[in-house]
């Protein structure tokens, strides 16, 4: 009788490791996912930052200390992010114009290893703005 019970408790040792196991490697995606997310939105609101701050910079350097693409860098690199593309270029015209800016940030993740995390922004500029009282 001892014989036939002995199979049965080793089947469920390996069910509750493999349960277990489950479970642990639940839990590693959704942290690895979770982390993924905050650097991406980390990475929007540099971006966000770099195209208000160079839109304005496209028409008049109103303060600023170089270029568009100098200000958008200037401000992604203060929110933790790299510069990848600015399309800001100047334009003293007065007519409207969309500054596009796309900057990256990097997050070493458990298992899976360094990533790179893009996000992109826009933002008008509306030059005959500033003669409204």
């Amino acid at each position: 009788m001892l014989s036939n019970e002995i199979p049965r408790e080793q089947g469920s040792v390996a069910i509750g490791v493999g349960l277990v196991g489950v479970v642990l490697m639940f839990i590693l995606g959704v942290g690895l996912v979770g982390a993924a997310a905050s650097t991406y939105a980390a990475a929007a609101s540099a971006a966000d930052a770099a195209a208000l701050a160079s839109a304005p910079v496209t028409f008049r350097p109103f303060g600023a200390r170089g270029s568009p693409r100098d200000e958008a860098a200037r401000f992604a690199r203060a929110n933790g992010a790299r510069l990848v593309r600015c399309d800001c270029s100047v334009d003293r015209s007065w007519a409207t114009r969309t500054v596009s800016v796309t900057v990256s940030r990097r997050i070493s993740l458990p298992v899976v290893g360094v990533v790179v995390i893009n996000a992109t922004s826009r933002a008008v500029f509306e030059p005959s703005a500033l003669l409204v009282p």
